[in-house]
Order: C-alpha cells, then sequence, then structure tokens
C-alpha cells in the first residue's frame, strides 16, 4: 500500500518539484496538496494522509500553527516539517507542535524520500546531532522555567530511565548511550521504548523537548536540578 502524502508549501514550483521526485516511487503518492495551513487542514478533513510534507512560513496559517491543530486531531497523519533555513526557530517550534521530523528544503531527494518512510514507520528523522544543537539554540526561547505537571510526569520513571532520557536529550544515539551506561544497545533501546510509553511520548524528539522544558537537561547539554 502506497504511502499517502500531503504537499503543503505556498510555492507551486517546489511542490511542482516534490511531486515529480514522489511520483517516481512505487510505495508513495501524492494525494493532496495545499497552499498554506488552513488550506492542508481543510483538504485533510476530506482526504485520508499518512505524511504531510509542511512549510513554515506561509500566509494565512503558517505551518507551526497547521502542525499543531493537525497533531491534535484524532489520529493524525505524521507532519515532517521542511525549513530553508537550518536551524529555523520556526522549525523547533513546530517540533513542539508535535511534528515528527526536521529537513531542509535543499535536502537530497534519496534523504527526504528515506526520512517519509521513516516518519511513516512511526521514526522520527531529526539525527542526535542536529536535535542537540536545535535545542541547545532555542531551548531559552521555551516557557521560563520548568512546570510542575513536567516534574510530575518525570517521577514516573525509573533512575535509570531517567539517566536514558538525559543522554537522548544530550543527542545521543542509542549505540553512544549504551557505551557511555555499559549496556546493550537492545537495552537502551527497551528503555526508549518505555520512557515513551510511560510519558504518553511519540518519539525521541518529543523526549528531548520534555527533557529540556521540565528541566532535566539545560541548555548547553548539562543536567538539570531534576537529575538522578
Amino acid at each position: 500500500m502506497s504511502i499517502r502524502v500531503m504537499l503543503v508549501d505556498d510555492q507551486a514550483l517546489l511542490r511542482t518539484g516534490f511531486r515529480m521526485v514522489l511520483a517516481a516511487q512505487p510505495d508513495m503518492e501524492v494525494v493532496a496538496e495545499a497552499g498554506d495551513g488552513a488550506e492542508a487542514i481543510d483538504q485533510l478533513r476530506a482526504t485520508a494522509v499518512d505524511v504531510v510534507l509542511m512549510d513554515v512560513r506561509m500566509p494565512r496559517l503558517d505551518g507551526v500553527e497547521a502542525t499543531r491543530r493537525i497533531c491534535a486531531a484524532p489520529q493524525p497523519p505524521k507532519v515532517l516539517i521542511l525549513t530553508t533555513f537550518d536551524l529555523d526557530e520556526y522549525a523547533f517550534s513546530g517540533l513542539k507542535a508535535g511534528a515528527s521530523g526536521f529537513m531542509l528544503k535543499d535536502v537530497p531527494p534519496s534523504e527526504l524520500l528515506a526520512a517519509i518512510r521513516s516518519v511513516h514507520s512511526g521514526d522520527a528523522v531529526v539525527a542526535p546531532s542536529t536535535t542537540r544543537r536545535l535545542l541547545d539554540r532555542f531551548s531559552p526561547m521555551l516557557p521560563s522555567g520548568p512546570g510542575e505537571p513536567g516534574n510530575k510526569e518525570l517521577d514516573r520513571l525509573t533512575e535509570r530511565e531517567r539517566e536514558v532520557m538525559m543522554l537522548v536529550a544530550q543527542g545521543l544515539s542509542n549505540g553512544e548511550i549504551a557505551a557511555r551506561l555499559v549496556l546493550s544497545e537492545a537495552t537502551v533501546k527497551t528503555h526508549v521504548g518505555r520512557i515513551l510509553t510511560k510519558l504518553n511520548l511519540r518519539d525521541r524528539v518529543q523526549v528531548v523537548v520534555l527533557a529540556y522544558e521540565t528541566g532535566l537537561v539545560r541548555a548547553g547539554g548539562g543536567g538539570g536540578g531534576a537529575g538522578r
């Protein structure tokens, strides 16, 4: 079954380019296009979509607010944020709003296709190094101070799970975490899965955002007062 993709960008020429790339794939089809976030939301009411390729800066309704509204709906499609500018604060806001990934518009076609497939399968497509750079730069823009609800959420974690979460938030891959804690990668993967389940998070991108918002990790990669 093909991955049903929606293209959301106010530049028709870019949508055409993306459509041509996706149309050449046997496992993908473009089922809808929109020139802004409001149009995308309207089309989603009538069209079944698996993955939305979402531009950030658009008229009427930007990609961040559109992503927030889409991800708040029951059984939403996955959203992959596309932006012209690396480390764009709007793209980070999109991740906070529920997007499953962040990529640049000039990404090679092979990487874009791989990202769509990864997002569709439930993975996040922001590399750990990119996640860390994003949060080191933009975590000061988060709401000030860790809130009580966030700290209560972290209380659900075991000491080891909190330790793993801190390392995920610092941008380490599962392999790097395994080496740091002298665990197998399979064990780390299990811990990450339990963290996602306990905190009702979709992917490791949301794990990172929550770790910063609750103060478990501070900007710059250090542990916060909520450490183990």
